[in-house]
């Protein structure tokens, strides 16, 4: 954790910011190792301090031994955090802009009475977004949960079922393997819901000729992972075939474009243009991909107008998907892991034709 650390002053240094603090849960988690529900923060040039509450002091010293374990009593935090940025004569303090809410802004204003406080965004996110040896490892972790999980809920998918049925079994699985939760309200929708992009479960009953598209992941030591698979109950008609084919096409286009040093939005393009050129670029509305990592999206965007550019060890979904209102629609999704030369797939459920049920 220190080396996050260490890399995070290096880029405070870089923008002039002395002391900062840190509210987010996942870039405390990812700065510090810390797991506990409550707690903040603050680091400085020299100086990284945690500020938690009785519940917790034991288990920040046994996380973070690198770092100052500070215990917070009657006080709010921001009262705390004020001590701290006194007894290091710091001037003025940083936060991160899009988490404070108003009322802990004002809190904090308050509390530290002359020390200025000045916004600051995306720092730590900057760092996340290229993982490290020990989260390449967890996030494989997470996405073979989320393989087995597949493997396991084809066995329940029949016309009868329905998608609650369906969810509650995927997700019950993906616990006892390990996971702590589902990564994210999971998709299960079917027949003409399948036309809905986030569609999340419904107590709708599968049918026989549905296209039935799952889109789900699971937390693992905080990681997640995220995968897409769409399939038919029964033998497909020749448009169900149609549309599968066109997205399996744009989707492999898209991680064919996927290396070091390619823009983001050229990896949507080369999926986008796959869909357009086929004629169904208006029911293509969304991004092809996201950043995967201690959030379920997150930096990159693969977007149209993203201008990052991908870089080695960063891990991201390449999605795209049709959507027919009123006839049902198809997404198919894997997390790929940038190299220098291209990438690597770490979802393996099958894709490579529309999957009969």
């Amino acid at each position: 954790m220190i080396k996050r650390v260490k890399r995070l002053r290096q880029l405070m240094q870089e923008k002039g910011i002395g002391y900062l603090l840190i509210t987010k849960p996942e870039n405390r988690l990812y700065l510090s190792g810390f797991t506990g529900s409550t707690g903040v923060l603050v680091i400085g040039p020299e100086t990284a301090d945690l500020l938690t509450d009785f519940r917790y002091i034991e288990q920040a010293r046994q996380q973070c031994p690198d770092f100052n374990i500070v215990r917070v009593e009657q006080q709010s935090v921001f009262g705390v955090t004020s001590d701290v940025i006194r007894n290091y004569k710091g001037e003025k303090l940083f936060f991160e802009a899009d988490h404070l809410t108003v009322k802990e802004f004002n809190e904090l204003k308050e509390k530290l009475g002359e020390i200025s406080l000045a916004p600051c965004q995306g720092l730590v996110e900057q760092l996340r977004m290229i993982k490290d040896d020990q989260e390449i490892e967890l996030i494989r972790q997470a996405m073979a949960i989320g393989d087995q999980a597949f493997e396991h809920i084809l066995k329940y998918i029949k016309p009868g079922v329905s998608e609650w049925e369906l969810t509650l079994e995927l997700e019950y699985f993906m616990r006892k393997q390990g996971a702590s939760g589902p990564a994210f309200d999971t998709i299960m929708a079917s027949g003409p819901r399948s036309a809905l992009p986030h569609g999340v479960t419904s107590e709708r009953i599968l049918q026989p000729g549905d296209l039935l598209t799952m889109d789900y992941g699971c937390v693992f030591q905080g990681y997640h992972s995220d995968m897409t698979r769409t399939m038919v109950l029964g033998q497909p008609d020749q448009k169900q075939l149609e549309i599968y084919n066109i997205v399996l096409e744009a989707q492999l286009a898209g991680i064919a474009a996927v290396k070091e040093g390619v823009k983001a939005s050229e990896v949507d393009q080369a999926a986008r243009q796959i869909i357009t050129d086929r004629g169904y670029g208006e029911y293509f509305g969304h991004g092809t991909g996201h950043g995967v990592g201690l959030n379920i999206h997150e930096e990159p965007r693969l977007a149209s107008k993203s201008d990052t550019v991908l870089k080695a060890g960063m891990v991201v979904t390449i999605e795209p998907g049709i959507y027919l209102p009123g006839w049902g629609g198809v997404r198919i999704e894997d997390s790929v892991l940038v190299t220098q030369n291209g990438c690597e797939i770490l979802t393996s459920s099958p894709k490579h034709q529309l999957l009969k049920l």
